[in-house]
């Protein structure tokens, strides 16, 4: 007898279904076979399946047992096959009678027949909707996750025999029922608030430019001057998630099997701050079966590189790209996959080596030659990236000592949304430049703040009157401004206007925005 049972793989962040085969002889040879492309994981789920049927109550059908996993060109991994292996092999065997044909199976067994948590449910998910399935099974830890998605039944399933008293309509099991509550999402709570940030009043003005419009900063300073506070504080003033957001971000981590098992949806943006000795690979993902990195864990959040020189020059020359296109696009020979990259980066450096150049009091160690060498350890193509440099100097005693709170990063945060709420209504469904990956195909992104904008973008949005273009044709002069860095000065003052409110860019945003660019291009 011949069972189809359908569950679902994760190519990159997108899911593909998979049609679970089983074909049950009961005559010739006992064998069992599993073909269809499985990895190590999968052939081991076999013995998985089989103790687990029996100690559901079951029995592991006889003689020759042929399983195929469909398309057979499709690389499958992980332990989610589990489950709709055991129900294919119940259904070909006669001990299950149900029609299962628009229904997701997705889980782990363990060997006392219960389900556990797979990773990507909210992809699969997802694809089973587009797809036009009706019902999805998962483990109870997942229900949350899986109830994300609008339009499914989701069935919490406890251990296999509840399963297999379910289908066979003895025992139902009560759907999971979830509200997707968009007030959760302006209810995040951060570790770290402006308020408790001791002076530096010109660098959070900076902070709240550069969440206003997505800009990338790059602090400078002495050590213990407040840059890695100041860099905490970041996600704070930031705007809440949409709830499409959340659901991008939520799938990232899920994928990643980094979704915290009582936490079904991120409310938060997200913040990373990965140590300098991370890999390449381990920043804009990779492996031998591509992975998000950290640039896409950090996506719609803040991407905190410490210490910045310390970084290989590898590691941050694979970041231009992403800065640019706002994804990440990674060839194997198995295929080519994509991932989103749209985050707001934060570094932080020391001006020399032993961190005191241009302190003024403390004597710095370092000869201009370490100096040099140091700075220069970060390239001119990505400082080029960055919108916002600033030196942060050190905090003097008074401010330090004052007992008054700053400004709440609550109000901060009022001001950055409705900056935001100006840039959502200009872009409307706009998109940014097109981005061509290797199959040639291309892949539009939304705007949705001004650091997104393409050159079509730019210059509708950011035009400048007479004395405007006047002081900036003098800065490009004298700077010796990239086009690069005169898109994204154009880009900052348009900023600024939006929040002051203002329709039209400004001599003083213009100067402003100015301000924040370095003598180096």
């Amino acid at each position: 007898m011949l069972a189809k049972v359908l569950s679902c793989a994760v190519v990159g962040l997108e899911g593909a279904l998979v049609q679970v085969e089983v074909d049950h002889h009961v005559r010739g040879i006992t064998a069992l076979t599993l073909v269809g492309l499985p990895d190590a994981a999968v052939k081991e789920s076999m013995d998985r399946v089989r103790t687990a049927i029996r100690n559901a109550g079951a029995r592991f059908p006889g003689h020759r047992v042929t399983i195929n996993l469909a398309p057979a060109d499709l690389r499958k991994e992980g332990p989610a096959y589990d489950l709709p292996i055991a129900i294919g092999c119940l259904l070909a065997s006669g001990q299950i009678i149900a029609d299962v044909s628009d229904s997701l199976f997705v889980g782990e067994l363990s060997l006392d027949s219960s389900v556990r948590h797979t990773n990507g449910v909210l992809s699969m998910v997802a694809t089973a909707r587009e797809r036009g399935l009706r019902t999805v099974y998962v483990s109870e830890q997942d229900a949350p996750e899986a109830a994300l998605i609008p339009g499914l039944t989701v069935i919490p399933v406890p251990h296999l025999s509840a399963l297999m008293a379910h289908l066979n309509g003895l025992e139902a099991i009560a759907p999971y029922e979830h509200r997707l509550d968009g007030e959760a999402l302006s209810q995040a709570a951060y570790a770290t608030d402006f308020a408790v940030i001791k002076g530096q009043e010109h660098c959070k003005r900076a902070l709240e430019v550069a969440a206003a419009g997505g800009h990338c900063v790059l602090l400078a300073g002495p050590p213990g001057a407040g840059k890695t506070l100041l860099a905490r504080a970041v996600p704070s003033i930031m705007p809440s998630l949409s709830i499409e957001e959340a659901l991008e971000i939520t799938k990232i981590y899920s994928v990643s099997g980094l979704l915290p098992p009582d936490t079904p949806l991120i409310v938060q943006r997200p913040f990373r701050a990965p140590h300098h000795t991370i890999s390449h690979a381990g920043l804009v993902g990779g492996g031998h079966w591509p992975r998000p990195g950290e640039v896409s864990l950090a996506h719609r959040g803040v991407l905190f590189l410490d210490e910045l020189p310390e970084f290989g020059t590898r590691v941050l020359e694979v970041m231009r790209q992403p800065l640019e296109d706002k994804v990440v696009t990674i060839s194997r020979a198995q295929g080519t996959l994509t991932f989103p990259a749209n985050f707001m980066l934060v570094a932080a450096m020391n001006p020399c080596p032993c961190g005191y150049y241009g302190d003024a009091t403390h004597e710095c160690t370092c000869s201009m030659v370490m100096v040099n060498r140091y700075q220069h350890r970060i390239s001119g193509p990505l400082l080029d990236r960055i919108d916002i440099h600033l030196d942060v100097p050190r905090v003097e005693y008074d401010k330090l000592t004052d007992d008054r709170l700053g400004e709440p990063s609550a109000a901060v945060r009022a001001r950055v949304e409705k900056a935001r709420q100006v840039q959502h209504a200009r872009f409307g469904g706009a998109t940014e430049h097109e981005t061509r990956n290797t199959t040639r195909q291309r892949r539009a992104i939304r705007v949705l703040c001004n650091a997104d904008m393409g050159p079509g973008e730019v210059r509708e949005h950011c035009r400048l009157d007479d004395a405007g273009k006047t002081l900036l044709r003098a800065a490009v002069q004298q700077l010796g401004m990239s086009a690069r860095a005169f898109t994204r000065i154009l880009k900052l003052a348009r900023t600024i206007a939006d929040l002051e409110g203002v329709d039209d860019i400004k001599t003083h945003h213009l100067a402003e925005a100015l301000q924040y660019r370095p003598r180096r291009t």
